[in-house]
């Protein structure tokens, strides 16, 4: 396996860089091949522009206007139409209008209950915002608190705090949800050393939710004994 794995590791740079050296080697002894060599570079060349310009551009304006059309639908109310849309681009494209299709697709699937099925979408997609991604990682969490995963919603929840970092305008909310999920694991003093962080380091989180977090606390630490 070990062997295997080292073999896997050469990638197509290491072949192409393995090539040049052999064609430079040869260069004075016979230079038909270099002829041959120069005409494969040429066609090679041609074939990665005609999938450029052919293929992947084409495919490009295609999803677009796709992902387009399922944001009207949206827009308009129709949240059925516009899902089967999403899903559709998610499943067809592996560019950004895939990407975005693919949250796309897990939030509006998350609202209908389908927890694992959005799941299934948000682990294709791939965050390029950072708190895009938080908020993908906090509604993968979501998804996990209502399928009863709660070592993968702690660990999702976690995933999110991380890329949120300090932003004060959701990192509270996330550190909320993580002592939720730690109340029902019976975790209460876990629970309320996050209210008590956030009490601490996020006085403005209680402000603007309109959260009384003094209660989370007495409720916690009553729970816990204390």
């Amino acid at each position: 396996m070990a062997k295997n794995g080292k073999e896997t590791t050469r990638t197509s740079i290491d072949e192409i860089n393995d090539s040049l050296s052999s064609i430079e080697q040869h260069v004075e002894n016979n230079k038909k091949i270099i002829t041959w060599s120069i005409l494969g570079i040429v066609v090679v060349a041609a074939v990665i522009l005609g999938y450029v310009y052919g293929i992947h551009i084409p495919n490009k304006e295609k999803s677009i206007n796709a992902i387009s059309q399922a944001d009207i639908q949206l827009a308009q109310g129709n949240d059925s139409i516009a899902l089967a849309q999403y899903m559709n681009v998610a499943n067809e494209y592996s560019n950004a209008s895939g990407n975005r299709a693919a949250l796309e697709s897990a939030i509006l699937l998350y609202k209908n209950g389908k927890y694992q099925e959005a799941l299934n979408y948000l682990d294709q997609y791939d965050a390029t915002e950072s708190l895009v991604g938080a908020a993908a990682n906090s509604l993968k969490g979501d998804c996990y608190v209502n399928l009863k995963n709660y070592d993968g919603a702690l660990s999702s929840y976690d995933k999110a705090l991380k890329i949120s970092a300090d932003n004060s305008l959701y990192t509270p909310v996330f550190m909320m949800k993580k002592a939720t999920v730690m109340s029902a694991q019976k975790d209460y003093k876990g629970a309320k050393a996050i209210y008590e962080k956030i009490e601490a380091e996020y006085p403005e989180y209680a402000q603007n939710y309109r959260v009384d977090i003094d209660k989370y606390i007495e409720r916690a630490s009553a729970l816990a004994g204390e």
